[in-house]
């Protein structure tokens, strides 16, 4: 088969795929342009989605220099927090009491408004960087580590059972069987992380910073300027879905036998 007919059927895919979304999105913001122009409401309280488009190219330079520090939060949070989650989920693992000590912290953790929680987390660590990856990393862990913790114990008893027969140690069986049986379990978790992470990140600059999407939100919305502050949400959607995209990438190649699964089902 010739790479043509290859790359214009994996196109056909996808446009069979994201077609719906794009004609449910495009229907949405139709009808918004539509009640926004001919119901007569201020573009101050409802601006169009046009207006919204023309102000986010016209301001596309503070928006990007207040894209990148909340990139950077996100980014650097999100390591250590899939970091920590691992560590976790290993020690939980090979250690049970541990598992009946630690998940109700973790659990009292995500009851924890971010509202109340980011202003003492910035009078705790500042006004850097520190406090914004710890909000990042709050939001996120959780997810994952329940993600992980399921997916060590999904896993089929006949290959421990196997890898035991066959002499394996505790850390191979781990390595060899659990790991790999808890992945399409972890990449669930990792996706709606993902999710939260730059929301996190918009809340930590809320309570304090000097720049960043949460900031320049803020300011617009003082300034009575709705139509800045949907382009700087239009920013963070954007930037959420690239991350959710790049997440979703990284499994398919990690995970090349998932994708074989789904093109044997019906």
């Amino acid at each position: 088969m010739s790479r043509p007919v290859v790359f214009a059927r994996s196109l056909a895919a996808l446009s069979a795929r994201a077609g719906p979304a794009l004609l449910s999105v495009g229907a949405l913001l139709v009808a918004w342009e539509l009640y926004a122009r001919l119901s007569g409401v201020s573009p101050t309280t409802l601006p169009a989605p046009s207006r919204v488009l023309v102000q986010a190219v016209q301001n596309r330079q503070a928006l990007l220099d207040n894209t990148l520090p909340t990139l950077r939060a996100t980014l650097f949070g999100f390591a250590c927090s899939l970091t920590a989650a691992f560590v976790f989920s290993v020690l939980v693992d090979f250690f049970r009491p541990l598992r009946r000590a630690l998940f109700p912290v973790f659990i009292i953790s995500q009851t924890l408004p971010l509202v109340a929680i980011a202003p003492l987390v910035v009078l705790w660590f500042g006004f850097g960087l520190a406090p914004k990856i710890v909000l990042v990393a709050l939001v996120t862990f959780f997810p994952m580590m329940v993600a992980l913790a399921r997916g060590y114990e999904a896993t089929d008893p006949d290959i421990e059972a196997l890898l035991a027969s066959m002499g394996a140690s505790r850390l191979s069986m781990f390595m060899l069987g659990r790991l790999p049986s808890a992945l399409p379990f972890f990449f669930a978790g990792l996706r709606i992380s993902i999710t939260y992470a730059v929301v996190g990140a918009i809340f930590a600059e809320y309570a304090g910073a000097a720049k960043g999407l949460g900031i320049y939100i803020l300011n617009a919305k003082n300034n009575f300027r709705p139509d800045l502050v949907l382009a700087a949400v239009l920013v963070s959607a954007t930037l959420t879905l690239v991350l959710f995209g790049a997440v979703v990438l990284i499994e398919r190649l990690a995970l090349p036998w998932e994708r074989l699964g789904e093109r044997r089902r019906p």
